[in-house]
């Protein structure tokens, strides 16, 4: 509904736009999670890196980049603080000796089910609101819109 205290000027409210209440609730969200993983010593970037790393045995720093849109340069800095944690190591790549490879280390795989716990547990304290079919549905609707509009990066805040 138009509300603006100008009569000349018709304005939607704040308050009725989707988009608002999808930025509120996803504020919550992340920052809720980033908030739960900095007990673990890890940022969500880190922790996206982590998992994507745990269902592999090793991947080249330019894969990480492509799947989390994210560039090398950013990739490179990523690594180095997971490296100087003991979470992931670096080794050359066998079928490019100029390249190197990402893998977890015993600790950093140790970590990540912990990780993905707190995840659920933050999914479930935000998300226990709705009914688990409303959660299936709304779960459809984002990723419909994410496909709709070539949504692929890897949200990271």
């Amino acid at each position: 509904m138009p509300v603006t205290s100008d009569p000349g000027i018709a304005l939607s409210a704040l308050h009725d736009h989707l988009g608002y209440w999808m930025r509120l609730v996803s504020n919550a969200v992340s920052h809720g999670f980033a908030r739960s993983i900095e007990g673990q010593g890890v940022t969500v970037a880190e922790w996206v890196l982590l998992r994507m790393l745990f269902d592999q045995e090793s991947a080249a720093p330019s894969h990480l980049a492509k799947q989390m849109g994210m560039t090398k340069g950013a990739i490179s800095k990523l690594s180095d603080r997971l490296l100087d944690k003991h979470l992931i190591a670096r080794a050359a790549d066998t079928a490019d000796r100029r390249a190197h490879r990402l893998a977890l280390t015993a600790a950093g795989r140790a970590l990540v089910p912990k990780l993905a716990a707190l995840a659920d547990e933050n999914d479930s304290r935000f998300f226990k609101a709705l009914g688990p079919e409303d959660q299936v549905r709304l779960g459809n609707l984002l990723r419909a819109m994410a496909e709709a509009h070539g949504l692929r990066n890897t949200p990271l805040s």
